[in-house]
């Protein structure tokens, strides 16, 4: 179960972890250094990749390495994801960063983590699409790489899972082949009334790639009407993968 998190505004919520854990979920949480309330997505000057590198985060950084460390159960990690975009304030396409900086900032937050004795973190490197070597921080910072499927930003044009998808993860795995895939984001809006047939084709593929280990649907209502409940033919559709005993 994931949800969201800025820099600008959240602090870390044990309540949410434990509720959470009850359900029998591991939680995850996508960590963003940016202030997600401005109307500027990547022109962010507070939260450059040099400022984070330079340690002008740490205080903030710390308390939720103490904080998740203290909790001790396995929590997900998915910092500064989509990184090789050029919407976010992190990408080094955008905001006065520079190439090798995300790396940089990445190895620097690890490092806290370490210090603090967060091995209950999984840390998820979640490129937007492809896998991109140059932000990758390398197998030992690294727990899982995610990725980005979302089709139907029109509602005329609708691709399926395997074109948008299916080369993203041949090279996530051909980057570090020793680590899981973790579908970051995955959805569909109804596109035209062909949503149960896209969720039908996602999990035929899945079941021929076991290297993905983990779906995250991103069941909000945003672009467009991404939810499971969309439909009855897409809600059936996704509970008739997920009887599978793979997702278990």
């Amino acid at each position: 179960v994931m949800w969201y998190a800025d820099w600008q505004h959240t602090a870390l919520s044990i309540a949410q972890l434990d509720a959470v854990a009850r359900r029998g979920s591991t939680p995850e949480i996508t960590w963003e250094p940016w202030d997600a309330s401005k109307a500027l997505y990547a022109r962010q000057p507070r939260y450059t990749l040099r400022n984070i590198i330079e340690g002008k985060f740490d205080a903030y950084i710390r308390r939720w390495a103490d904080g998740l460390a203290a909790w001790g159960r396995p929590v997900r990690l998915r910092f500064a994801q989509e990184m090789n975009g050029n919407w976010y304030p992190w990408s080094e396409a955008a905001n006065g960063n520079h190439p090798g900086e995300f790396v940089q900032a990445w190895r620097h937050v690890h490092h806290i983590f370490d210090v603090a004795g967060a091995s209950n973190v999984q840390w998820v490197w979640s490129p937007v699409f492809g896998a991109p070597k140059a932000d990758f921080p390398g197998v030992n910072e690294v727990n899982l790489l995610g990725v980005t499927c979302l089709n139907g930003f029109s509602r005329k044009r609708s691709r399926s899972f395997a074109a948008i998808c299916g080369s993203s993860i041949r090279q996530l795995h051909a980057l570090a082949p020793g680590l899981p895939i973790e579908l970051s984001e995955v959805a569909s809006g109804e596109a035209g009334g062909r949503k149960a047939a896209w969720i039908a084709g996602m999990f035929r593929f899945l079941a021929q790639h076991p290297v993905v280990t983990s779906v995250i649907w991103f069941n909000l209502s945003k672009e467009t009407d991404w939810m499971i409940q969309s439909s009855r033919a897409a809600e059936r559709q996704f509970a008739l993968g997920a009887r599978s005993a793979r997702y278990n």
